[in-house]
C-alpha cells in the first residue's frame, strides 16, 4: 500500500486474515502507535508517509521511555555497520574514498581545535553505508544515528572520546582505501564496540545519579 491509502474495513481485514475483528483493532493501534498510519476523520484509517522522519519520531519516543533498548540499538549498529564497511571496501568508488578522507580531515580539524565533531562523525558513517551502494540500508543506518544522536553528543564530551572516535576512523577508511574488506569489517567493530563502552557507561552512572 501506498502513503494516502485507506485500509480495507475491519470486518474484510478479520476475513482475509483469518482473524478475529479484535485482532486487527489491536494491530491497527499498533501501527497507528508506531507512526505507520493514522486515523482520519471521514476517510477512515489511512497510510502514512513511509519516510525516515516519519518514523523516527514514534520510535524515539519509545526509546525515551524505555531506556534499556540504548544497548539493543548499539547491537544493531554492530550488526550492520561491520558488514557495510567489508562492502564499501569492495566497492567504494574514487569519489567514495575522497569524500571519506575529506571527511575525516574535516573532522581531525575540529577535533584539534577542540570544537564538537558530530556531524563530521554522522557523515563518516552516512558516506560508507552511501559508499557500499544499498539504499535501504542506508535509510536503517539514517534512522539509528538519529536515535542515537543525544547519547553520541554526550559521549563525544568524554575526556579523550573525540580523539579515538578519530582514529577508529582513520583506521577504517585506511583498510577501506587498501579494498581490504576484512580490515575494514573489524576496524569498524573495534571503533563500535569503544563507543559502546562509552555510551553504555554514561547510561549506567545516569541511571545511578537519577
Amino acid at each position: 500500500m501506498r502513503a494516502g491509502d485507506r485500509l480495507p474495513p475491519e470486518r474484510e481485514l478479520a476475513e482475509r486474515f483469518g482473524v478475529s475483528r479484535t485482532s486487527v483493532r489491536d494491530a491497527i493501534r499498533v501501527l497507528e502507535f508506531v507512526g505507520l498510519v493514522e486515523p482520519r476523520q471521514g476517510e477512515g484509517t489511512v497510510v502514512r508517509d513511509l519516510s525516515p522522519d516519519a518514523l523516527v519520531t514514534p520510535v524515539a519516543s519509545l526509546l525515551a521511555r524505555h531506556r534499556t533498548l540504548l544497548a539493543d540499538l548499539m547491537d544493531v549498529r554492530k550488526m550492520i555497520e561491520p558488514g557495510l564497511a567489508a562492502r564499501a571496501a569492495l566497492h567504494a568508488s574514487q569519489d567514495d574514498l575522497e569524500k571519506l578522507a575529506q571527511i575525516v580531515t574535516r573532522q581531525r580539524d575540529r577535533v584539534a581545535q577542540g570544537e564538537s565533531a558530530i556531524e563530521a562523525d554522522s557523515e563518516f558513517h552516512y558516506a560508507i553505508a552511501t559508499a557500499a551502494n544499498n539504499r535501504v540500508v542506508l535509510r536503517v543506518v539514517d534512522v539509528l544515528m538519529g536515535l542515537l544522536k543525544e547519547s553520541r553528543e554526550r559521549s563525544l564530551q568524554v575526556a579523550g572520546r573525540p580523539e579515538r572516535s578519530l582514529a577508529g576512523h582513520q583506521r577504517i577508511l585506511q583498510a577501506i582505501r587498501r579494498h581490504d574488506a576484512q580490515a575494514a569489517e573489524g576496524a569498524m567493530r573495534r571503533h563500535l564496540e569503544e563507543i559502546e563502552t562509552v555510551v553504555l557507561g554514561l547510561q549506567i552512572q545516569q541511571n545511578v545519579g537519577g
